[in-house]
């Protein structure tokens, strides 16, 4: 089987530090990308997080200190990863919740603000789950019926989600061979405004507070009622992006923007 495209996908996985969004830093990427003619181009990089591997974190990647002591900081590579996906639609393993928030931070800590959020996102994953709730190397098999040997190696992780959405594909006909409806069907069901999770949109559009005592309150609310609570937010331990939102939500107050 081969992917309807109207313009290239680039199918990436990360792997990291640890699973903080706001702290964790990437310590490898590799991104497949599938052009609408059939044709691939595959790039892998070690990347140096400029911090300490935890060696629980290196039993499960296999990544250590010393083999990314010489490797490139994302800063480095920021440019490069960006002229890759510019343009293409975005899919992955669990990307909606994890890969997409850690590499929009990496971007923002490079001094790059990509709206990630722009691009058409397949999560298989979230189609897995929807149909079969497992785990990645679980479907691999169930989709191509192979073992997943080098699991939680980026380039084999990727080219692996690759095959089993081609799987998805094959298996239910109820869905489409095409990316705009595969995104849809792959969202979440709640539309995050910093893709973190902690913001979100309400039915009307608005940003809201996805967490805490204020939860689902507006944050052009909050601004006239609550200002305290978002400057400490914005001082606090978030991540960039949802200091992002916050701040854009602050300058359209401010500003009437």
């Amino acid at each position: 089987m081969k992917l309807n495209l109207k313009k290239p996908i680039c199918f990436f996985d990360l792997e990291t530090t640890g699973v903080q969004i706001a702290k964790d830093r990437i310590v490898e990427i590799a991104i497949l990308k599938i052009n609408p003619n059939g044709s691939e181009e595959m790039k892998r990089w070690l990347v140096n997080p400029e911090m300490k591997i935890p060696a629980e974190t290196t039993k499960i990647h296999g990544i250590s200190d010393e083999m990314v002591s010489d490797a490139p900081t994302f800063k480095a590579l920021a440019k490069d990863v960006k002229e890759m996906i510019t343009g293409a639609d975005l899919g992955g393993y669990n990307l909606l919740k994890f890969d997409v928030p850690v590499l929009a931070e990496e971007f923002l800590r490079a001094g790059i603000d990509i709206d990630l959020s722009k691009h058409r996102i397949v999560d298989v994953q979230n189609i897995f789950h929807k149909k079969e709730r497992r785990t990645l190397e679980a479907a691999y098999r169930f989709y191509c019926d192979k073992a997943l040997d080098g699991a939680h190696s980026a380039d084999v992780d990727t080219r692996a989600t690759y095959e089993v959405l081609l799987g998805q594909l094959e298996r239910y006909e109820d869905l489409e061979n095409d990316v705009d409806f595969l995104s849809e069907f792959s969202k979440h069901r709640n539309t995050f405004a910093d893709m973190a999770g902690f913001i979100h949109f309400d039915e009307e559009g608005k940003e809201i507070m996805g967490f805490g005592k204020h939860k689902g309150k507006r944050l052009d609310d909050l601004f006239k009622t609550e200002p305290g609570y978002l400057g400490w937010l914005l001082d606090a331990d978030f991540p960039l992006y949802t200091k992002k939102i916050i701040t854009q939500a602050k300058i359209r107050n401010q500003f009437g923007g």
